[in-house]
C-alpha cells in the first residue's frame, strides 16, 4: 500500500510583498558616458580637410591602387592566428549568456540515497525532485544579464581591435617590402655609378692626373655603396616574413620577393569626423562596454544587501528495503518560498558596494583618456601626414631639377663639353634625391596606414551574426 502525505507551508505573505514592493527601487542603471572628449573637427588635418572624395573607410587600403594588397587582406583575415583565437574568445563569451540567462530559470534535479535504520533491523531508500527558482530581485536579475552582454561587447571589441591591428600591419609590411625593394633598386644603380666613378678616377691616375689617395676614396665610396645594399634586401626578406607570419604560415609567397613597383599614396581627404570615431576606435568601444559592466556588478552588489527570494519545491518518495514492510512507498510534497535576508556581516556587502562603485568612476575616468588618448594619436598622425605630404612636394621638385640637370650634362658630354665626371655627379646627386623621395613617400604611406589604424578602419567581420 503506497500512502501519499502533502505538507503544505503557508508563505509569509506580508513579507513576500514587501520584498516584492521593494525590488523595484533597486538596480543600477548604465551612467551616461562622459562628453566632451572629442572636438567638433581634426585640427591638424590641412590639406585632408579640403573638400572631395575620401578613402572607403571599411577599405582604406584600396586608396593604393594594389590588387595584391586587397588579396593579402583578404587572407590575413581568413587565416591570421590572433584574430581567430579573438574570435574563439568572442564565442566563448557569447555561450555563456546562455548561461547566465539559464541560471535565472527555474531549476529541477532528481535526487536518490540510502538511508539506514539506527537498529540496524530496516533500511530506507529515498528519491525526489527538487525545483528552485531565484526570482533575481533588487536588480540581480539585470545586472547578472547586463553582465554577460558587456562580457560579449568587451570580446567583440578585442575582435574588432585584432582585426585592425592584423589588416593594418599587413598593409604597413607589404609597403615596407615595396619600399625596400626599390631602394635596393636605386642603391644598385648607386653602385653602378660609383664603379663609372673608379674607373674615370683609375684612368686618371694611369695618365698621372690624380693622386693614389683619390683612387683610395673612390674604392671605399664604391664599397659604401656595395655595402648598402644588405640593408634593404634583409628588410624586404624581412617583410616578407612578417606577410606570412600575419596570413599563418611558415614561408612567404615567391610572387611578393618578385620586384614589382611601389603603390603611391595620392591627394588623400580625411572622412571620418571626430564623434564617428568613437563608434569605431575599437579600444573606445571596449571601455565602453567595461562601464556597462561595472555599472552591472555594482547592480549586483546593491542587490546582495537585501533579501533573496528563491520559491522552492520538493517531491520525495521514500521506500523501506527490508524489515516487516518492504516494499511501503511514502511520498512528500513540499513547496514554499527561501528567503535569504542579510543581517549582520561586518560590513562585508557594503564594502563590496563601495569598491563596485569605485571601479565604475575608474572606468569612466579611463573611457574618457581612451577618447583623449584616440584624439591625441589621430592628430598626430595627422599633423606627420601634412608635414611628409609636403616633404614629398618639395622632393619632387628636387627630382625633376636634377633630372633636367642630368639630362643637360649628358648633351654636354655627348657634344665634348664635358668629360664623364660631371655625368658621374649628376647621376649621383639625381639618385641620393630619388632615395630621399622614396623615403619620404615610404614614410608618407605609413602614417596613412597608421592614420587609418588610429580610426579603426577595417571591413566588418560579422561576428556577432555567427
Amino acid at each position: 500500500m503506497r500512502k501519499l502525505i502533502l505538507h503544505c507551508r503557508r508563505a509569509p505573505l506580508i513579507c513576500i510583498s514587501a520584498i516584492l514592493l521593494l525590488a523595484g527601487c533597486a538596480g543600477v542603471s548604465p551612467p551616461p558616458l562622459p562628453v566632451g572628449g572629442a572636438p567638433a573637427a581634426w585640427r591638424n588635418a590641412g590639406s585632408m580637410a579640403a573638400p572631395g572624395p575620401a578613402p572607403d573607410f571599411k577599405h582604406w587600403w584600396r586608396v593604393f591602387g594594389d590588387a595584391k594588397i586587397d588579396l593579402l587582406v583578404k587572407r590575413a583575415i581568413e587565416n591570421n592566428l590572433d584574430l581567430r583565437q579573438a574570435i574563439a574568445r568572442f564565442r566563448a563569451a557569447r555561450a555563456l549568456t546562455g548561461r547566465s540567462q539559464a541560471e535565472l530559470l527555474p531549476s529541477l534535479s532528481v535526487r536518490t540515497y540510502s538511508l539506514p535504520d539506527p537498529s540496524g533491523t530496516t533500511s530506507y531508500f529515498q528519491s525526489g525532485f527538487d525545483a528552485e527558482w531565484e526570482l533575481g530581485l533588487f536588480g540581480r536579475r539585470d545586472g547578472t544579464l547586463r553582465m554577460a552582454d558587456a562580457d560579449v561587447g568587451i570580446a567583440a571589441a578585442s575582435v574588432q581591435a585584432a582585426q585592425v591591428s592584423v589588416v593594418a600591419e599587413v598593409v604597413r609590411s607589404y609597403m615596407e617590402l615595396r619600399a625596400a625593394q626599390e631602394r635596393e633598386t636605386l642603391l644598385a644603380r648607386l653602385v653602378e655609378v660609383e664603379t663609372r666613378h673608379l674607373a674615370l678616377i683609375r684612368s686618371r691616375f694611369r695618365l698621372n692626373l690624380a693622386s693614389e689617395a683619390e683612387v683610395g676614396q673612390a674604392e671605399a665610396r664604391l664599397a659604401q655603396a656595395e655595402a648598402a645594399l644588405a640593408e634593404p634586401h634583409a628588410a624586404a626578406a624581412r617583410s616578407a616574413q612578417q606577410i606570412a607570419l600575419l596570413l599563418g604560415e611558415n614561408h612567404p609567397d615567391a610572387g611578393l620577393l618578385a620586384v614589382v613597383p611601389r603603390p603611391t599614396l595620392g591627394t588623400l581627404r580625411i572622412g571620418v569626423v571626430p564623434a564617428e570615431m568613437l563608434r569605431t576606435r575599437p579600444d573606445i568601444r571596449k571601455i565602453e562596454q567595461e562601464v556597462l559592466k561595472a555599472a552591472a556588478e555594482l547592480g549586483v552588489a546593491r542587490a546582495d544587501l537585501y533579501p533573496r527570494l528563491v520559491l522552492a519545491g520538493g517531491l520525495t518518495f521514500s521506500t523501506r528495503l527490508g524489515g516487516n514492510s518492504l516494499g511501503t512507498t511514502h511520498g512528500v510534497i513540499s513547496a514554499g518560498p527561501i528567503i535569504d535576508i542579510p543581517l549582520f556581516d561586518w560590513g562585508m556587502r557594503r564594502a563590496v558596494v563601495n569598491a563596485r562603485d569605485a571601479a565604475l568612476s575608474a572606468t569612466l575616468l579611463a573611457y574618457r583618456q581612451a577618447v583623449l588618448e584616440g584624439v591625441a594619436e589621430v592628430e598626430t598622425v595627422l599633423a606627420a601626414l601634412e608635414h611628409l605630404r609636403e616633404q614629398v612636394e618639395s622632393m619632387d621638385k628636387a627630382v625633376a631639377s636634377l633630372e633636367r640637370s642630368a639630362r643637360a650634362t649628358q648633351v654636354l658630354a655627348r657634344n665634348g663639353l664635358a668629360d664623364g665626371f660631371p655625368c658621374v655627379a649628376a647621376d649621383k646627386a639625381l639618385l641620393d634625391a630619388r632615395l630621399e623621395r622614396a623615403q619620404a613617400e615610404e614614410a608618407r604611406s605609413l602614417a596613412f596606414i597608421a592614420l587609418y589604424k588610429a580610426l579603426g578602419g577595417a571591413p566588418p567581420l560579422g561576428v556577432q551574426d555567427d
